[in-house]
């Protein structure tokens, strides 16, 4: 790939930047976890610093994401407890999704602020996306049309019962992959 320097435009980009509006509402995540209703929500564990709910517009069928209970739009607002609570929890979340649904692989990782893509900004969440060789195909370049193989209810009753049998930090507890030791 050839590499274009243009140094003037990093001005013209700051021309535009102006300091990060704080929302003061509810995010949907908030709203989900403080409304107590789980089944309706899709929230799949709650811990003491972070739940994992389900992506209702999934990238792939078990797409997880995990929240922190206090609402914080910036990375760097979390505290050291709550960083902890969140990767041991992608750790269980995928162990979980290792055991139901046997992905070959994982996109792990957060959209910080509307520009980087996330839809919602004023709640730092983190995606867990289970992959497999083949997963995408031409209907969502072509067709502009993700399908998504599993029912959501079924897969949340699933993702219940597996993050129940797999502590939080248990060994390897799922299948092992290559390369894994």
């Amino acid at each position: 790939m050839k590499q274009m320097w243009s140094p003037w435009r990093s001005q013209y980009i700051e021309s535009f930047a102006s300091p990060p509006r704080r929302r003061t509402t509810e995010s949907l995540f908030a709203a989900a976890l403080r409304a107590g209703d789980d089944d309706r929500f899709f929230i799949v564990w709650r811990g003491k610093l972070c739940f994992v709910i389900m992506n209702l517009y999934p990238y792939n069928s078990g797409h997880l994401m995990i929240v922190p209970n206090r609402q914080i739009a910036a990375f760097t607002d979390l505290t050291a407890e709550e960083c902890t609570e969140i990767l041991a929890t992608a750790q269980r979340s995928m162990r979980a999704l290792d055991a139901i649904m046997k992905p070959q692989g994982y996109n792990f990782g957060a959209n910080i602020g509307r520009v980087s893509g996330a839809g919602i900004d004023n709640h730092i969440h983190f995606h867990v996306v289970p992959r497999w060789n083949g997963d995408t195909n031409f209907m969502p370049v072509l067709g502009q049309t993700k399908v998504i193989s599993q029912d959501m209810k079924k897969t949340l009753r699933r993702l219940r019962t597996a993050f129940k049998r797999v502590p939080e930090g248990s060994p390897a507890g799922g299948r092992k992959r290559k390369g894994r030791k």
